[in-house]
């Protein structure tokens, strides 16, 4: 982004609003380039007073935006675009929508104008800068691409995928957090029964989880590469193991994964399909 350009989200929630404060804090633009909405603008009294450009209107966010992000629920979505559709210049704006189960021709053919959409799949881990965010579109030219990844980049990593994926991507990615926080909390609470006090069994168990998780991406190893560093003969880490795997511990969470992408498929009701 330019010093001119201005960027609007529509419904600054917790990811609009974290992309929000990331791309101030990496200096991409000026708390007065970006312009926020939401129906009760009264809640986004601390952002305006830090200079962020705060409104209920999402037309007038559009009609001063270069770059608009949805962010709203899936069942908001046509509404909104309903909303914006007389203001929308196709030729010079883009849209990012940060909304499951929506293709970018889901939007356009809502929208009725051939405006470059793109779609970004972030995690609620964009909280604390460490989202995992994928990146796809139909339209989108490759110096567009560039800069939403420069955006989400600002709160974590991208990666750009073929957008047929990003159902799956917000099962793996999207949902995945709830999944890897519930194994968590299942450790901790293994953790517990096995003698240790329940603050310091939760500390324990995601410190170790957070460890796990920079092995692969710090040496870009596999899982079982690491493992096997861990498992000796007849010890207790395989032991471990093998009694997780006879309960059924990765198939519940393949199966999980394979769940939760079919149910984001069904997320946007697209009546005109």
């Amino acid at each position: 982004m330019n010093a001119q350009q201005n960027i609007a989200i529509l419904g600054s929630g917790n990811i609009g609003l974290s992309l929000a404060k990331g791309l101030v804090a990496a200096n991409i633009c000026k708390p007065n380039q970006v312009i926020l909405t939401r129906r009760n603008v009264a809640a986004l009294d601390e952002y305006a007073e830090q200079g962020y450009q705060t409104t209920s209107v999402n037309t007038k966010a559009v009609k001063k935006a270069d770059i608009v992000v949805l962010a709203v629920l899936p069942q908001q979505l046509n509404k909104l675009l309903d909303e914006i559709k007389p203001v929308i210049k196709s030729e010079k704006q883009l849209l990012v929508s940060v909304i499951s189960g929506v293709s970018c021709e889901d939007i356009r053919k809502h929208l009725e104008v051939n405006v470059q959409v793109i779609r970004a799949m972030p995690n609620t881990a964009i909280a604390i800068g460490q989202s995992m965010t994928c990146i796809a579109t139909d339209n989108g030219t490759q110096k567009n691409i560039n800069l939403v990844r420069s955006l989400f980049d600002t709160v974590g990593v991208s990666i750009q995928i073929n957008e047929e994926l990003m159902t799956s991507a917000t099962a793996l990615c999207a949902c995945g957090i709830a999944f890897f926080l519930r194994s968590i909390r299942a450790a901790s609470q293994g953790g517990t029964e096995i003698g240790f006090h329940a603050h310091d069994a939760l500390r324990m168990a995601a410190q170790t989880a957070k460890g796990a998780a920079d092995l692969l991406l710090q040496l870009s190893s596999h899982p079982e590469q690491e493992i096997d560093k861990v498992t000796s003969p007849k010890g207790c880490t395989i032991a471990g193991l093998n009694e997780m795997e006879h309960n059924g511990f990765s198939s519940a969470m393949i199966k999980g994964i394979k769940f939760s992408a079919q149910k984001a498929g069904e997320l946007y009701p697209n009546d005109e399909a």
